[in-house]
């Protein structure tokens, strides 16, 4: 309770008090609000759309020996640059590939240097934080890969040993968490790119490499000798690959999930998965949850 002699006290307190609010309202409402995303208005004023290609992540996104990108999800994209060309009414679309790696390729995007991030990217709960992604193009699981020669069949079979991640992937924080939880006692070797770590499995750096099961499939159909080389244990996760773009961007966003659906619904995407997963060096039959999310589209998050 409050007494009479403190009473003043605690009233001029109280106005003190309202009159703080009153002035950090008035600063807020005071700042200006900030400017929405409008990709299409920029590729319009610009007469170019921006693609982030990663160099290394076969089939899905690399820089070929012609030093041009290639891949499934670089088709996937170029479809789209069309329908935005088509959108817009434009004679001509300049398209400009910028590289980006796993570290910095949420940043490109929040930061407005790519509009769209053609890769292997995952789309997880974390990174829908802060980036967008359009409708699920393709689902991996996380494996290892090793040398068929070290007997490595199970993440248990890591125990004591030393490994090498991708930073900046899903597969280096489960790995990180595995090591903590079943206290494994790994060395952890970190690198840029999917290269680099597949580099430290075949000179014996590392046991093995965890990531998404095709991208191993990929690095494996493009070694000197992939016969010496295995995809091994059970699946980590469930990876939902998707192109990232800026948040809160729906005319862009729409134009993208729209041009996805469209080749869903045609079959068109089928033709463009078979060019890069049925070939002679790489055949990746198409799995349950993939042609789940062609006939009903959706950006359901990575599992677990």
């Amino acid at each position: 309770m409050t007494s009479a002699r403190s009473l003043p006290a605690a009233l001029a307190l109280c106005a003190v008090l309202v009159v703080q609010a009153s002035s950090a309202l008035a600063q807020d409402k005071s700042k200006p609000a900030p400017e929405p995303v409008d990709t299409l208005k920029r590729i319009k004023d610009s007469g170019a759309i921006t693609i982030g290609v990663r160099e290394a992540s076969v089939p899905f996104s690399y820089i070929d020996a012609q030093k041009q990108p290639q891949g499934y999800s670089i088709d996937l994209c170029l479809k789209v640059a069309d329908a935005v060309k088509t959108e817009l009414k434009m004679p001509r679309l300049d398209v400009r590939f910028v590289p980006v790696t796993s570290g910095n390729r949420i940043a490109m995007v929040k930061d407005g240097k790519v509009d769209l991030e053609c890769g292997s990217t995952t789309n997880t709960r974390d990174r829908q934080k802060d980036v967008a992604f359009a409708y699920t193009t393709f689902v991996a699981g996380i494996k290892m890969l090793a040398k068929k020669s070290s007997n490595i069949t199970s993440v248990e079979d890591l125990r004591g040993k030393t490994v090498v991640v991708t930073k900046g992937t899903t597969s280096e924080k489960m790995l990180k968490q595995l090591n903590d939880d079943r206290v494994l006692k790994l060395t952890i070797l970190e690198t840029t790119d999917h290269n680099e770590s597949f580099a430290a499995v075949a000179d014996g750096r590392a046991v093995a490499f965890p990531m998404d099961d095709i991208l191993l499939y990929g690095l494996i159909s493009k070694a000197a000798k992939p016969d010496d080389f295995a995809v091994v244990g059970r699946y980590l996760s469930v990876e939902p690959y998707g192109i990232m773009l800026r948040k809160d961007d729906q005319p862009f966003e729409r134009i993208v999930d729209k041009t996805l659906n469209e080749l869903f619904q045609s079959g068109e995407v089928r033709r463009i998965y078979a060019r890069w997963f049925s070939t002679s060096q790489l055949t990746v039959p198409m799995n349950q949850y993939l042609k789940e999310a062609f006939v009903i589209p959706n950006t359901y998050p990575a599992w677990p």
